[in-house]
């Protein structure tokens, strides 16, 4: 049996962490109404927990060492692009800027965003039965050197190869460390497109289009990571769905 340790402080210094990373950006004004702005972060944090003050840990005594590790927030790598285009057309612009035309089709501007990141950090937990901690991790057992990546999704579809790990059976704790995995990364495209129709001098209306997740592109919850599972390693859950927003918005 083990002693009942529930926090620890995370104090300055006791409990490190450290984050590397290279980042790269770019802003760039083209001609005739685009505009570009993005980042690219390829990184790596390490901690112990990633809670702040008095904090939870998945282990202590002689398994406090197994604490650190990657971090569960850690995104290795993170892009961003965001972008803003105004139509060359209508009054005053490039093209078409006279007649009913250029009222129909100028003023019109477009923007998106573009997001993709990989995924969190998982741990692949076991059944504490047999094991007499409380308030620590109880982790599986690794029983292949190579976890195998299958990617598969939904029901009966293993996403990493279950016959890697097994359960634990003795009064032991795992030999799985913390946050050995990751779950699916994703990609995501959001856009609007918005004119201004202006009513008297001081009156203006705005039409708005929103649309989020534009690709309708699943984003796919993690796997079940518990080895006493019968769903273990599989992803049965996504969320992100399209929507779809129009609005008016009148300034005065």
């Amino acid at each position: 049996a083990f002693g009942d340790v529930s926090q620890v402080y995370n104090s300055s210094g006791y409990l490190s962490s450290n984050y590397n990373s290279l980042q790269v950006a770019f802003n760039r004004q083209f001609s005739k109404g685009l505009m570009i702005k993005g980042a690219y972060t390829w990184s790596h944090a390490i901690d112990y927990t990633d809670d702040d003050g008095w904090a939870e840990m998945d282990w202590y005594g002689s398994q406090f060492s197994r604490n650190r590790a990657t971090a569960g927030f850690d995104r290795t790598q993170v892009f961003q692009l965001g972008w803003v285009y105004q139509l060359p057309v209508g009054k005053g612009k490039a093209f078409v800027n006279s007649g009913i035309a250029a009222t129909i089709l100028g003023g019109w501007q477009f923007s998106g965003i573009e997001s993709c990141y990989t995924g969190n950090p998982l741990t692949v937990t076991a059944n504490g039965t047999s094991l007499n901690a409380p308030d620590q991790t109880q982790t599986a057992n690794q029983v292949l050197s190579n976890v195998a990546f299958l990617g598969g999704i939904g029901p009966g579809a293993s996403y990493y190869n279950p016959a890697a790990f097994a359960p634990v059976n003795t009064v032991s704790y795992g030999n799985v460390g913390r946050n050995t995995l990751r779950g699916p990364g994703m990609w995501n495209t959001d856009m609007s497109i918005v004119r201004d129709f202006p009513i008297k001098e001081r009156v203006t209306l705005q039409f708005r289009a929103e649309f989020y997740n534009l690709a309708n592109t699943s984003h796919f919850g993690n796997p079940d990571t518990n080895v006493n599972d019968a769903s273990f390693m599989q992803i049965t859950s996504s969320t992100g769905e399209r929507n779809i927003r129009f609005a008016f918005h009148v300034t005065f």
